[in-house]
């Protein structure tokens, strides 16, 4: 296993963190955010068309570039250095990772080049949602309700999940939700005699799903850790107080000391948890739990650092203080958190 990242890798960082530096400044972040459907069209076609980067883990024989997490996690950590406005995190982590799973090859290749935006509709805690599957005439229907979809709003197909698989890729509404973050656009989806194609699943396909998307989630956390570090770090050298540039204080020294601290462990967490998804699939449970147990709380406690440490214009809405603090809160909570599902891990608690 290697903590430190190859020259190839380091490449791949390069590349992706000069197409958003050219492609997301924050005032283009700011004008989709506010915009219709809160996606960056043309950034999405840079990133699957240019790049390749939605089928980095998709097998050469299905379209993609048989690459493995630790590159895709490299891309996720510039996605949440910039909080990039595109459906990564929905069709190239939850939606592939289900298509991989269920060995769904009709719609994996067009998953990894981007030319489909995918979504995944499961209960928050992971369980099966409250849909109800009717078969007829050699077909499926679905009615119920998916009341939290990443990026359901703009999704072309959704997979759904109520104890068994389904595709549905119309006859569903859609409800976009007013929610804390405003860089991650999450929809109510309606289904009402919804036509669905039905999947079958090997067992453990969904906790497969859970794990991977929790290592994926803990790297866009990291990047956005890194972020704020170095943006706070940048502000204590100019900002001064009293004849003094604030970063000469103790008090802030070591807020920042701590920030620093934490980053490297969140980080070190997430290579490990990286390389057992290519590497270790029985160590790849305790590991996605382990680094979302750490990464969740340790993010949010960076961006909560980083507004405080930035005084009175941190809590502005001009500056992009507020908007770190908002993902790294609605991040932490994201499918639960993670220590409840480290503690049943361990044995900690009741399963």
């Amino acid at each position: 296993m290697r903590l430190v990242l190859d020259a190839e890798q380091q490449q791949l960082r390069s590349s992706v963190r000069k197409l958003l530096a050219d492609h997301a400044p924050p005032a283009r972040v700011r004008a989709v955010m506010d915009g219709e459907d809160g996606c960056d069209r043309e950034l999405w076609r840079r990133i699957t068309d240019q790049l390749g980067l939605a089928g980095l883990v998709v097998p050469e024989e299905h379209g993609g570039a048989g690459a493995g997490h630790v590159e895709r996690a490299i891309v996720l950590e510039e996605l949440g250095r910039t909080l990039a406005p595109v459906p990564f995190f929905a069709s190239a982590v939850l939606a592939t990772d289900t298509a991989l799973a269920l060995g769904d090859s009709e719609l994996l290749p067009r998953l990894a080049s981007g030319e489909v935006i995918g979504a995944l509709a499961v209960s928050k805690t992971w369980g099966p949602l409250d849909v109800r599957a009717t078969e007829h005439d050699g077909g499926w229907t679905l009615d119920g309700q998916a009341p939290f979809v990443i990026s359901g709003d703009i999704a072309d197909t959704v997979y759904v999940h109520n104890g068994d698989w389904f595709a549905v890729s119309e006859g569903f509404t859609r409800t976009t939700l007013h929610t804390l973050d405003p860089t991650r656009r999450i929809a109510r989806l309606d289904f009402a005699g919804t036509p669905a194609r039905r999947l079958s699943a090997s067992d453990g396909a969904l906790a497969r799903v859970r794990d991977l998307a929790a290592v994926a989630l803990a790297a866009e956390q990291v990047g956005g850790m890194g972020r704020v570090l170095e943006t706070t770090a940048d502000y204590a050298k100019v900002r001064v107080q009293f004849g003094r540039a604030i970063g000469s204080y103790q008090g802030v020294k070591h807020r920042l000391a701590d920030m620093y601290s934490a980053y490297e462990r969140a980080e070190s967490l997430l290579r490990h948890a990286a390389w057992s998804a290519d590497h270790d699939a029985e160590g790849l449970p305790l590991a996605a739990a382990t680094t979302q147990a750490f990464v969740g709380p340790a993010c949010f406690q960076a961006a909560a650092d980083g507004v405080q440490l930035h005084g009175g214009i941190g809590y502005t809405w001009e500056h992009h203080a507020h908007l770190y603090y908002k993902r790294a809160k609605t991040s932490e909570l994201l499918f639960a958190g993670g220590r409840g599902d480290l503690a049943r891990r361990l044995g900690l608690e009741p399963t």
